[in-house]
């Protein structure tokens, strides 16, 4: 006498029913009744969509030992639940395989640059791979992504260093121009100074030339019996006095006299006469 038996099957998964070790048929989600002890159910296959990360360690074409992780997402198909049950005995094992003769035959070709900027065309290469191999056993790949590309910890330190030089020269070279600017702004300032100030002093000198030539002439004609000589003499001593004052005037001035038998006059013109030989 044969007696049922009941079961449930989760949704999103159907269970593998065989008679007397044969399969026989497909149980969908819910409620379920086989016929004991003829009809069991053997396993259960999940349509979910599942991932596997594999960890490839190769070196590349400049002789850089790299580790490359590789994401499979990959789902059983629902008209081939059969193939996929009964064809693998482990498709995570098979899966793996394929990624590591892909990856291993791809990035020894590459240099360590390149990689990076291959992780694209290295993905599609393990995805049309897979696709072509898994297909037959009832899986479907979904994606392939190189989730991460770890070279040794010595080889990244020197790629650091050497972006790091790169970027100190650029530095080194951006703060040379500046200060360049700097003294050639500032050459031009001081160049500009002296020509201004050279200006002045020759408006000074032709103010005062001009006052000493008015001073005379007019007190000449105010002054009878006076000389031009008279004239300079009492601006020389105007100027003497005046030079004794603002000297005076200085905190920490110490002026010692030395008496002369000439007259302040003389002196005053051989002074200016020694100053001007000496230039």
């Amino acid at each position: 006498m044969c007696i049922p038996c009941c079961f449930c099957i989760n949704n999103s998964e159907a269970g593998v029913i065989e008679t007397c070790g044969k399969f026989s048929s497909l149980a969908p989600p819910g409620f379920n009744i086989v016929f004991a002890p003829w009809q069991t159910v053997v396993g259960k296959v999940s349509y979910r969509v599942q991932q596997l990360d594999v960890r490839v360690e190769t070196k590349t074409l400049d002789n850089v030992f790299i580790t490359a992780v590789v994401s499979i997402q990959y789902q059983v198909l629902k008209e081939k639940v059969y193939e996929a049950f009964y064809s693998l005995t482990n498709p995570a094992q098979q899966i793996t395989a394929h990624v590591y003769d892909v990856m291993r035959s791809q990035l020894p070709t590459l240099e360590l640059d390149a990689v990076f900027e291959a992780k694209e065309e290295l993905a599609v290469a393990v995805k049309t791979a897979l696709q072509g191999t898994m297909s037959r056993f009832g899986f479907q790949i979904l994606q392939a992504l190189i989730t991460d590309l770890d070279p040794d910890q010595r080889v990244k330190q020197a790629m650091n260093e050497i972006n790091a030089s790169k970027r100190m020269k650029f530095a080194v070279a951006e703060q040379a121009e500046g200060q360049k600017i700097l003294q050639v702004k500032s050459a031009e300032a001081e160049a500009e100074s002296k020509y201004l100030s050279g200006v002045g002093v020759a408006k000074q000198r032709r103010a005062i030339v001009d006052g000493l030539r008015g001073s005379i002439v007019d007190f000449s004609a105010g002054v009878e019996g006076t000389s031009a000589k008279d004239v300079m003499d009492l601006l020389l001593l105007s100027q003497y006095f005046d030079m004794l004052r603002d000297t005076a005037g200085q905190p920490n001035c110490k002026t010692v006299f030395v008496p002369s038998t000439k007259s302040m006059g003389d002196e005053m013109r051989m002074s200016l006469m020694q100053s001007d030989a000496s230039k």
